[in-house]
């Protein structure tokens, strides 16, 4: 088995993920099986666009809040929380502490 090397590893939010699969259904033609579950998913799941995702990954990153990771970015975009319990959710398996001013920002942000 060959060993796979993993050179750059970018987060990229679900209406990112779906406009790339749309370029490549261009591209192609048609996409392949798991492409065409991909985006049938995307399709029932994504409700943001990727200009207003762009937007909001750029006013959570001017907040400045330390320890916030693009991946964590990203994962707020994708779940859009309405919610401080939620918001809180999101941040329940990852090795991070934010403070309570931060959360309310965040979530200012979003709506």
């Amino acid at each position: 088995m060959a060993n796979i090397e993993i050179i750059n590893e970018t987060p990229i939010s679900i209406p990112e993920l779906k406009e790339r699969l749309e370029e490549i259904k261009k591209r192609d033609k048609e996409l392949k099986s798991r492409a065409l579950r991909t985006h049938e998913y995307l399709d029932k799941f994504s409700n943001a666009k990727v200009k207003d995702s762009t937007k909001l990954k750029e006013s959570i990153l001017k907040l400045q809040i330390p320890r916030l990771k693009e991946r964590h970015i990203v994962k707020l975009i994708d779940i859009m929380p309405k919610d401080l319990e939620t918001l809180k959710l999101i941040f329940v398996g990852e090795n991070i502490t934010l403070k309570q001013d931060d959360l309310e920002k965040i979530l200012s942000v979003l709506k």
